[in-house]
């Protein structure tokens, strides 16, 4: 922080606040070479007072405040000798600074579409088998089939998923006070005009994975069953990349930027 580049950096990641600038904004504000504010970018990371993540082809930097604290609490402690109080403002800036914790396993994670039919029940097997029990799966739908389609149980089972507790739900199921309490919710179909999704709360880290409705895939039956097979495919290379995910070193912001980067990758042909 005794570098001047750094200090403005700082300075300027600060007023971002908890969203954050892109590293192409920053160089420009600050007039320096990205060679050189990729060097004292990563700097700071390593010092634990920045953390970035990745929205879209941008990297997104934000001041990460708990080392800011941490910093603090040092500078307070060495030159106080333990009364951070005789620091004045600096002292009392301190319980003010908050961060939102990283997220920690296992979560909770809720898939939604439209009949709780295919995508989000094929979801649900799918992280259920790849999760590794650090992560509870469950879906549901806005207009809830009777039950799910019967290619899509077929295939699951084929597979050797787990299909015996598997049916179509309500979303309004997991609105209820005695639901369980979702960290990630992730719709898989658009929601349906003038319907919205019922409150789950403000914790839950939301997505979009938009794919295409096995309900209305046509042709033959090896022709519907060649796009059965890339839906399953493109759901389980998402949720693999979403199960790798370094969640101990992630707050929500972050996690919401990765969660959106998997749904802007590995695209499912309709």
């Amino acid at each position: 922080m005794s570098q001047e580049t750094r200090v403005s950096l700082f300075r300027l990641l600060a007023t971002a606040g908890a969203t954050g600038m892109a590293a192409g904004e920053l160089g420009a504000k600050l007039k320096v070479q990205p060679s050189t504010l990729s060097f004292h970018l990563a700097t700071l990371e390593q010092a634990g007072l920045v953390q970035s993540s990745r929205r879209g082809r941008q990297m997104i930097y934000a001041v990460r405040f708990v080392g800011l604290r941490a910093l603090l609490g040092y500078v307070t402690e060495t030159c106080c000798a333990g009364r951070p109080e005789l620091c004045g403002d600096l002292g009392r800036l301190l319980p003010d600074i908050d961060e939102e914790p990283v997220m920690t396993p296992a979560f909770n994670v809720l898939f939604l579409c439209t009949q709780n039919s295919a995508r989000s029940i094929m979801a649900e097997a799918i992280l259920r088998k790849v999760g590794r029990g650090r992560f509870h799966a469950y879906s549901a739908g806005s207009d809830p089939a009777p039950a799910p389609l019967p290619e899509v149980i077929d295939k699951l089972r084929s597979l050797g998923h787990d299909v015996a507790t598997l049916r179509s739900k309500s979303w309004n199921d997991f609105a209820r006070a005695d639901a369980p309490r979702m960290d990630f919710i992730i719709a898989l179909c658009d929601t349906p005009q003038g319907q919205q999704c019922p409150d789950f709360g403000d914790k839950a880290v939301t997505g979009a994975w938009p794919l295409p409705d096995p309900a209305k895939f046509t042709g033959s039956w090896a022709e519907r069953t060649v796009l059965l097979n890339e839906l399953y495919r493109g759901l389980s290379r998402r949720l693999e990349i979403f199960c790798s995910l370094p969640f101990a070193t992630l707050d929500r912001m972050a996690a919401k930027a990765r969660l959106d980067e998997i749904g802007d990758s590995t695209p499912v042909r309709a």
